[in-house]
């Protein structure tokens, strides 16, 4: 004969219980303190299953666990996005503080002075040069510490295409540092961005030059709309002092 369990009985189970008293009373007073606790959750779960046998399957358990792995692959989404987000306001803020340097200086000196002084910094890259062409050389004079390299004609298509059969034309490219850029930037740099600037029909074409010790600064794979923004802003700013 089976033993009938009494409210008698119930209250002295309540009267030992196997939490002390604080904690047990927090519980009651809020349970959905174990709904929030991903480790209690799947320790409850375990623990029903453990009691119907390894026979018997559990779909409330099958189902939480499939819910948990769709959140965790949602808050894994929502922190790329978020991060995302993130790094694009401070690049954005970034080409801005830039653009703003771009327009301090009172003379083309100036100008060229501040691309290595404030706003390489700014940009958060190891080098920054201006190159230019002019029939007036016929071999390059590269000088290493200068932001300003003056080249003989047709140097910057060589230095885009870089020894590819195909130039990218006006393209911004962003690419591993190749050995035509080398003396160029003046020291070593594992990564650079190529930003072509049109002077106009009467005017041989420019070249701004970005490099960066880090490999993964600069790469085909990414974006290049603030970069293009700053080219546009460069490009208006350098063409207004080589009209005065």
């Amino acid at each position: 004969m089976s033993e009938r369990v009494t409210p008698d009985d119930d209250r002295a189970a309540d009267d030992d219980p196997a939490l002390d008293a604080p904690t047990r009373d927090r519980l009651l007073a809020d349970p959905a303190l174990i709904l929030h606790d991903r480790g209690l959750m799947r320790a409850l779960v375990a623990a029903r299953e453990a009691e119907l046998g390894a026979n018997v399957i559990d779909i409330r358990g099958r189902a939480m666990e499939a819910l948990e792995h769709r959140l965790d692959r949602l808050e894994s989404a929502h922190e790329t996005v978020i991060s995302a987000a993130y790094e694009n306001q401070t690049g954005t803020q970034t080409i801005h503080r830039a653009v703003i340097a771009l327009l301090e200086p009172v003379d083309f000196a100036g100008f060229v002075e501040i691309l290595n002084a404030e706003v390489a910094p700014l940009l958060r890259v190891d080098t920054l040069r201006l190159v230019m062409e002019t029939d007036a050389l016929d071999e390059p004079q590269t000088d290493p510490d200068a932001a300003l390299q003056m080249m003989p004609a047709g140097t910057i298509a060589n230095l885009i295409s870089a020894g590819r059969r195909a130039p990218r034309g006006a393209d911004i490219v962003l690419r591993k540092a190749a050995s035509e850029t080398l003396a160029i930037h003046g020291q070593s740099v594992a990564s650079e961005a190529l930003l072509p600037i049109d002077l106009g029909p009467d005017r041989h074409p420019a070249l701004l030059l970005i490099g960066s010790a880090e490999p993964g600064r600069f790469s085909p794979a990414q974006g290049t709309d603030l970069l293009r923004f700053f080219g546009q802003v460069f490009r208006l700013v350098l063409m207004g002092w080589l009209r005065e």
